[in-house]
């Protein structure tokens, strides 16, 4: 997907980029192939493929029916920013939260958002399970994202007590399994949360991105979620 594709699949979905927007994909996607040379912050560096693999598959989110383009989102375990900074780019009013577990990141991003000139963005070296934890940030977002390979029961534990009430869970996952949907049910009752839906999103060349929404219903028992590795390890079922 060039740069001139992309803006016109977004197109088709409601969204026109300014020539600053695009300006700041441009700038990102530098960035990214610079740093990752020097860290492991993708495996995928290839101009096209990061447009459509990484950028446009961030933006899937936002054509969710669940998902509003204002308010607090928090994204766990962003790792080089996915998919939160590229839904800020396209959304600006948005006021993102990252927190992440490797410091290293953290320094890339701190980078990533001064050169894009993005105001509106919190960036936090910690482990969910602790920041989840923290009275200022528990229950305090009205969108939590997780774009990882964790199994959702365990996405679940590290996202939910961060959401406040009424607002969403969203886990992006590469591929579907209903085995997992069913697996996660118990934790996601535990914790206050309700399975809304499971949509698959099509990419432009065919593929299929899978999101899951959550919806918090009550207050996440304050046990939750537990040290960190736990959650990992002994998985709620």
């Amino acid at each position: 997907m060039t740069p001139e594709e992309f803006q016109a699949e977004l197109k088709k979905q409601g969204i026109e980029l300014s020539a600053k927007q695009l300006d700041q994909f441009a700038t990102y996607f530098q960035l990214l192939v610079e740093w990752n040379q020097k860290m492991n912050l993708t495996a995928i560096t290839e101009h096209e493929e990061v447009y459509l693999k990484h950028f446009y598959d961030s933006i899937t989110l936002a054509f969710s029916d669940t998902f509003e383009p204002v308010g607090k989102l928090c994204d766990v375990g962003s790792g080089a920013g996915f998919p939160s900074l590229p839904l800020k780019i396209v959304f600006p009013e948005l006021e993102i939260t990252i927190v992440d577990s490797l410091n290293k990141r953290i320094t890339f991003l701190t980078t990533l958002v001064e050169a894009l000139q993005l105001d509106g963005v919190q960036l936090y070296h910690d482990r969910a399970e602790t920041f989840g934890q923290n009275p200022e940030f528990r229950e305090a977002f009205d969108f939590v994202t997780a774009r990882a390979v964790a199994r959702l029961n365990v996405l679940t534990e590290l996202c939910l007590p961060l959401v406040k009430k009424n607002g969403y869970f969203f886990a992006l996952k590469a591929a579907k399994s209903e085995e997992e949907l069913t697996e996660a049910r118990p934790a996601i009752a535990l914790l206050g949360g309700k399975l809304i839906q499971a949509e698959d999103v099509s990419l432009p060349n065919g593929d299929t991105r899978h999101i899951i929404t959550v919806q918090k219903k009550k207050e996440t028992p304050k046990k939750y979620p537990r040290k960190p590795g736990v959650p990992n390890k002994q998985p709620l079922k």
